[in-house]
């Protein structure tokens, strides 16, 4: 085996040493809140907790998953996205199909008028409007209806149809399928990759949406994970809320729970899940990525 030079062992050590820098960036953060959620409230004011707790309590976790409001959160968030990712990815689906046949009548100008949406938009008044026209607001279809269609992912899986080999339509003509039977029988399961790939971002995009709760929805039966999220963690820095962050802190204090604990742990319930599903879609990523975005 050839050994290295000094300056290949040194290049090589660089490189790692940046990769662990990188890694403690990324991961530490994490790791530190992580740690905050499980360590006592009374030892957390003192300060000094860095890797590791010092004295393990789930009392935060009790108080966050006993919470009416955030247990009905988890309810809605998890309802957006099981119901949300499996529209979107059939409605994208259906829509790029068509559009990757070269014969089809006014395909350029149909694909044209997508693609116009990917650069202008009319705003949030706008939006807002047309959502209230259309019977959304204060709904729980208003975080369903308005993403079905993505333009970008759309545009993903037409150009993965399009590298298929042409062969595969013929030879189910000659079979006697139609469109629809090719689709579902031939096209579906060789675009699972790329689909993966959207239905991945989606789900982490319904997971961790927050705004549109926040504007368009004003039932707190309503409220998504992630707008309780940004309410905890708002809780004690906003002056109007002083007497009520009072009351919770007098009340944390008794369960043995403090604010930052508290938002530590509320962190951890609204970050984990979507962090536990990556892992298993993880192999389809990097394939539908790059087979989805490079035309041949």
């Amino acid at each position: 085996m050839e050994s290295k030079s000094m300056g290949d062992r040194v290049y090589i050590s660089v490189v790692y040493l940046f990769l662990l820098v990188v890694l403690f960036a990324t991961f530490y953060p994490f790791w530190n809140i992580l740690v905050l959620s499980v360590n006592s409230a009374s030892d957390t004011i003192k300060g000094g907790i860095y890797f590791w707790p010092r004295e393990f309590s789930f009392t935060s976790y009790k108080q966050i998953l006993t919470d009416s409001e955030i247990l009905n959160a988890i309810v809605v968030t998890v309802a957006r996205t099981v119901i949300g990712t499996p529209l979107t990815v059939l409605v994208i689906s259906l829509l790029s199909y068509p559009l990757s046949k070269r014969d089809l009548f006014m395909r350029r100008p149909i694909t044209l008028y997508f693609i116009f949406t990917m650069y202008f938009g009319g705003g949030l008044i706008p939006y807002y409007m047309v959502l209230k026209s259309l019977h959304l607001i204060d709904t729980f279809w208003v975080y369903i209806a308005p993403g079905l269609m993505n333009v970008f992912y759309m545009i993903l899986v037409r150009t993965f149809i399009e590298q298929l080999p042409k062969e595969l339509d013929e030879s189910a003509k000659i079979d006697g399928a139609n469109d629809v039977q090719t689709f579902i029988k031939i096209i579906l399961p060789l675009t699972m990759p790329v689909l993966a790939t959207i239905a991945l971002f989606t789900a982490i995009g319904h997971w961790n949406a927050w705004f549109d709760s926040y504007v368009f929805t004003y039932k707190s039966s309503l409220k998504t994970l992630q707008a309780v999220l940004v309410k905890i963690l708002n809780q004690y820095q906003t002056g109007s809320m002083v007497s009520d962050a009072q009351k919770t802190a007098d009340s944390a204090k008794r369960l043995a729970v403090s604010p930052d604990t508290i938002r530590m742990a509320a962190t951890m319930v609204a970050t984990l899940p979507i962090v536990l599903v990556y892992p298993f879609l993880q192999r389809y990523f990097v394939k539908g990525m790059t087979l989805g975005a490079v035309k041949s």
